[in-house]
């Protein structure tokens, strides 16, 4: 057993490490649905997916064992107009639409899943809010350098002690004279360590519940403002995850974000969009186990064939390709009514339901089709199997989406 595990590995070590250089820029898996995407958004998957294959993906797997922060990457992104996608060129973006953002989240979270989360949370929890809410003022001096990828931001909503009850945030902010007083602890915040700003939210008036909470531009380095231990994941372990500690951390009053009281509002808007973002990186991290499997499976022998001719591995193939672009249609519905201006929370929920549930069935599948080339790190299967699971627990789990999606429905019934 122990020399037959050396040949696979062997066969593996042959023909496996040429293929993770290559199969990403393979569109065979992909058929024809990018002609369904207008020209301009072609060309943008077509540079991301080019970045992905060239840059993210050949060091995606050291960043991993690593756990370290892809700056470098984070950084050519930045040259790419990635981290502002949808913001007005005038205030550092690309002044492109959700769409758009969709697809570069898909392409780029295809190479290196860490990456995209990292792209996600800049884009969608803190440039969104920023220019849905923020003054004139605000979004010259904390959207602008944000969304030009000069400084990276970072969203802090929940809490130990909340979970998905984002109502019930026991941080607070009072007010002192001119400025706002912070106290509590944030946790499971993406890019903690390296972002410098977060939108923290926070009780103004507790007799109020959620109706409370407000919103606030905190800067990293303030006094009273300090980080917990980074968090040792299970997947994206290329981004930090840490607590954010606030002790008497005193803030302008300029710096509280739209009116008094409309935080909670503002989250649950900002996670609306913020759907879109990990339906795109579930569909990357996705597509990519997809097409891992599918190339094994046309190289590897058994009983005389490739096993990409025994039906069985073909049935898990058409589950897997299935799930991809049912998920991938719903993702480009929910952009496209955001971009309409329409109410998309329902088609966001949907899409990101469709796509983390997605990713995590690809990934697992992905590992079955290879066996126990999928269970050793020299292929990326398990990554993605790992970098998988959380899809489906931030930005709202899988449990919440569907309380979401049923009460929308409901709703529509009653219309």
């Amino acid at each position: 057993r122990k020399r037959n595990f050396r040949k696979k590995k062997k066969f593996m070590l042959r023909t496996g490490l040429a293929l993770t250089r290559s199969l990403l820029s393979r569109r065979a898996l992909s058929g024809d649905h990018t002609s369904l995407l207008p020209v301009e958004h072609q060309q943008l998957r077509d540079a991301c997916r080019r970045f992905a294959d060239e840059v993210l993906a050949p060091q995606a797997a050291s960043w991993d064992r690593e756990h370290k922060f892809p700056a470098d990457a984070v950084k050519q992104m930045s040259e790419m107009g990635l981290m502002g996608i949808d913001v007005p060129e005038e205030y550092g973006g690309a002044g492109l639409d959700y769409l758009a953002y969709a697809v570069a989240m898909e392409e780029i979270s295809r190479g290196c899943a860490s990456c995209g989360v990292i792209m996600s949370v800049n884009n969608s929890l803190y440039c969104t809010p920023m220019l849905k809410h923020g003054t004139t003022e605000q979004k010259k001096h904390h959207l602008t350098p944000f969304a030009a990828g000069q400084k990276l931001g970072c969203f802090a909503l929940s809490e130990p002690g909340n979970g998905s009850d984002a109502g019930a945030a026991a941080t607070t902010a009072h007010k002192d004279g001119s400025e706002w007083v912070l106290n509590g602890t944030k946790a499971w915040i993406t890019n903690g360590y390296e972002a410098d700003q977060a939108i923290v939210f926070a009780t103004t008036d507790r007799s109020l519940k959620h109706k409370g909470i407000s919103a606030f531009i905190v800067p990293k380095g303030i006094a009273g403002f300090t980080l917990g231990k980074k968090e040792d994941k299970l997947g994206i372990r290329a981004s930090s995850t840490c607590n954010l500690i606030f002790e008497d951390a005193r803030v302008p009053e300029t710096h509280l974000l739209g009116d008094q009281g409309q935080g909670f509002k503002i989250a649950m808007m900002t996670l609306d969009a913020g759907r879109i973002g990990i339906a795109g990186q579930a569909l990357g991290i996705a597509q990519a186990a997809l097409e891992v499997a599918t190339a094994y499976s046309k190289q590897r022998k058994s009983m005389g064939v490739t096993i990409s001719q025994l039906q069985s591995i073909q049935a898990k193939l058409a589950d897997m390709a299935l799930r991809v672009e049912s998920a991938r249609l719903l993702t480009w519905r929910a952009a496209h009514y955001k971009d309409l201006g329409r109410n998309f929370t329902k088609e966001a929920a949907m899409a990101k339901l469709a796509a983390s549930e997605a990713a995590t069935f690809v990934a697992h599948q992905a590992i079955q089709v290879l066996g126990g080339m999928g269970y050793v790190s020299d292929m990326p299967a398990e990554r993605h199997y790992r970098d998988a699971r959380i899809t489906e627990i931030y930005e709202g789990t899988s449990e919440i989406q569907r309380l979401v999606i049923a009460g929308r429905v409901l709703k529509e019934q009653d219309a």
